[in-house]
């Protein structure tokens, strides 16, 4: 057993990393999920596809904002700014252009209603949207298609992401999606 000089305390902030650089720290352990894999499919089929099973579930628990016919939206599990939507088709299809026409349609509107809502709810200044075609273009999940649609603020880009490759994200994921799906307008 060591002495107690050599027991290092969970609390101690000199016990994370060099006290010499004179650095505060956002500690984000929650992301090593991601980056270690724990929600990526094993493989590309539709029985390991996260985004095939999620609309099979409950709403709040798979943090599901709306359902259409053909395609639904949901808040990304692992988001860029507070309020990332995505939008996808049920349909286990990877490539955009493998989307029929009505799921092309409705995939569109879908989009336009999630920044509608997103302007309602959060008042964001602005969106980035955007369809990752493929692992090598930054597909997390390739198998199945997704657009993203991300609220972006003025000055959201700040230090944490530039410099510490952090965010701060101010709203839990459930309160996210529960104002959303409030906001949502019922299908016709």
């Amino acid at each position: 057993m060591p002495d107690d000089d050599a027991l290092v305390c969970a609390d101690d902030p000199a016990a994370f990393g060099p006290p010499e650089d004179s650095y505060q720290r956002l500690w984000t352990p929650h992301r090593m999920v991601y980056i270690g894999g724990q929600d990526k499919p094993s493989d590309a089929t539709e029985q390991q596809c996260p985004f095939c099973r999620i609309p099979r579930g409950d709403d709040e628990q798979g943090l599901v904002v709306a359902r259409g016919r053909r395609c639904y939206v949901v808040l990304n599990l692992y988001p860029y700014n507070s309020g990332h939507l995505m939008v996808l088709p049920y349909r286990h299809v990877s490539d955009y252009t493998d989307l029929d026409e009505a799921e092309t349609a409705e995939l569109a509107a879908m989009t336009q209603t999630a920044m509608r809502v997103s302007r309602a709810v959060h008042a964001p200044a602005g969106f980035n949207l955007g369809i990752n075609q493929g692992e090598v273009a930054g597909a997390g999940i390739a198998a199945h298609l997704h657009q993203h649609v991300v609220p972006r603020w003025t000055g959201d880009a700040n230090f944490l992401p530039i410099v510490a490759r952090t965010k701060s994200l101010p709203e839990l994921l459930a309160d996210t999606r529960r104002k959303l799906a409030d906001a949502w307008p019922a299908s016709p």
